[in-house]
């Protein structure tokens, strides 16, 4: 009973604290409801809604570099939290915590752990509570009551403030600049609590959520496999080849994103109903006396199929020209422009990869003008301005109305391999590319996950070297001026 009583005790001393505390940093007396007819009152400052701009939200950070970072919502027991601590040492992650302040208030120790070992810490709010349904005033007073019991407790002011949710409003915005935080961030990557997968199943499905430059999210307090997890990310990270980096290092690495109208060439591709004059070039390949070819990769896949892609190119000092399907760069713009930055050329595959010859004038040409536009977007420059139908499928109809919109160029091929079917081995791939290329050949390959393309590709661009050829990009190869 002694021991009862004593908790208690402890647990009645530490409400009071943090009353206390919070009364300090609101300025508000503990019995603020009694009225002392004695003192003159002091009317509480209202909070009036912030008229600057709003914070921006931040989901990824714009980078090609091979980093993302991980972080935790909420602060879980003290036990729990030690463990997960030892866990990420153990595979030398350096994370980013956002906490709650009533938590930080409550057990102080747990924060100031989590910094000792390396980490950051930023904000979750003061009681993670659903910022939808909370007026402007007691959003203010969520991030700014959980920002000075943080720096109060550790001597470290947040810059980043995250909901219990990562869903935000335009209040939370707001709020967020008013308390002057550098950024609202959400995620790219929420690890909800697993339902029936396999751990192959888990492992594949975070390896393909796995960005440059992503932000993976796990909630401290509310995951049930809280250190199976870190070790399912951390398998992921090395298998993808990417670096975990706190979230604080990974934004200063990042970029700023121009809108799409500031960037020279965004207007390229434009609609044009005129088209039954327009001029095109269907080319499969080029007469040359010269050993030259080109490599090219079409449609998208994960980074981890992408970067081992790039990754090869780059071992043996070979440039390619990818033809990206645009929703895929939409989705994932930093993997776009690492093809950019590692020296290759990007360019149009459509939008969504229909079969163009299947839609009416105006669809085809909304889809293209559209995968113009992200491309140049993720890029943040102009694309190589040629275009390659999905499929390979083309007719004179189709491709005046391409041309029309400034792609006159049609980059087809002459060397396929039907690598996209993963019936085609390894081997399979290598021999039909080494029996049909020739001087001035154009190589179709793709990007696909699941498919033999990877494994062929080193034995590809050795046997293709021993035969004497050199590899160009194909605007190169093809004479196309930009």
């Amino acid at each position: 009973m002694n021991g009862l009583l004593i908790c208690r005790v402890r647990w009645i001393a530490k409400g009071l604290f943090i009353v206390l505390l919070i009364s300090i940093v609101t300025g508000c007396g503990i019995f603020s409801g009694e009225k002392n007819e004695q003192e003159p009152t002091t009317a509480t400052p209202v909070i009036e809604r912030y008229s600057g701009p709003m914070s921006k939200v931040m989901p990824y950070v714009y980078t090609a570099k091979k980093e993302f970072s991980l972080t935790f919502n909420g602060m879980s027991d003290n036990v729990t939290m030690t463990k997960l601590l030892d866990e990420l040492d153990k595979y030398g992650i350096k994370a980013t915590f956002f906490l709650p302040g009533m938590r930080v208030a409550e057990e102080p120790d747990i924060a100031k752990l989590i910094l000792a070992r390396g980490h950051e810490v930023e904000n979750n709010t003061l009681n993670r509570l659903d910022m939808s349904n909370l007026s402007y005033e007691q959003i203010y007073k969520e991030i700014r009551l959980s920002n000075e019991i943080i720096e109060r407790e550790t001597g470290v002011a947040p810059r980043y403030i995250r909901t219990r949710s990562g869903d935000y409003t335009d209040d939370v915005r707001l709020a967020s600049a008013h308390n002057g935080m550098d950024a609202v961030i959400v995620y790219s990557l929420f690890l909800h609590n697993w339902q029936k997968e396999t751990d192959l199943e888990k492992e594949l499905y975070i390896r393909k959520y796995i960005t440059r430059g992503g932000i993976i999210s796990i909630d401290a307090e509310e995951n049930t496999s809280l250190l199976e997890d870190v070790v399912l990310v951390a398998k992921a990270a090395e298998e993808v080849g990417y670096d975990f980096i706190p979230l604080g290092q990974l934004i200063k690495h990042g970029g700023e994103r121009k809108p799409l109208e500031q960037i020279e060439g965004y207007d390229a591709v434009r609609i044009n109903p005129d088209y039954e004059n327009a001029k095109y070039n269907l080319i499969y390949d080029v007469m040359t006396d010269e050993k030259k070819i080109t490599l090219t990769f079409d449609d998208w896949g994960t980074d981890y199929t992408v970067t081992k892609i790039l990754d090869i190119l780059a071992k043996y000092d070979v440039k390619a020209t990818f033809f990206l399907r645009a929703k895929g760069a939409e989705a994932n713009p930093n993997l776009a422009r690492a093809m950019i930055e590692e020296g290759h050329d990007v360019a149009n595959h459509t939008y969504t990869h229909p079969v163009i010859t299947t839609l009416t004038p105006e669809q085809l040409q909304e889809d293209v003008v559209k995968a113009h536009q992200v491309i140049t977007e993720a890029i943040q420059q102009k694309p190589t301005m040629l275009f390659r139908p999905p499929t390979g499928e083309i007719d004179d109809k189709s491709a005046k109305i391409v041309s029309a919109i400034g792609l006159p160029n049609i980059a087809l091929y002459n060397v396929t391999t039907l690598d996209w079917n993963s019936d085609n081995s390894a081997e399979d791939i290598v021999n039909k590319i080494m029996e049909k290329t020739d001087k001035g050949s154009v190589i179709l390959l793709h990007m696909l996950d699941d498919i033999h393309t990877i494994e062929a590709l080193p034995t590809v661009l050795e046997s293709l070297r021993k035969s004497g050829f050199t590899f160009v990009k194909m605007a190169e190869l093809v004479g196309v001026q930009e």
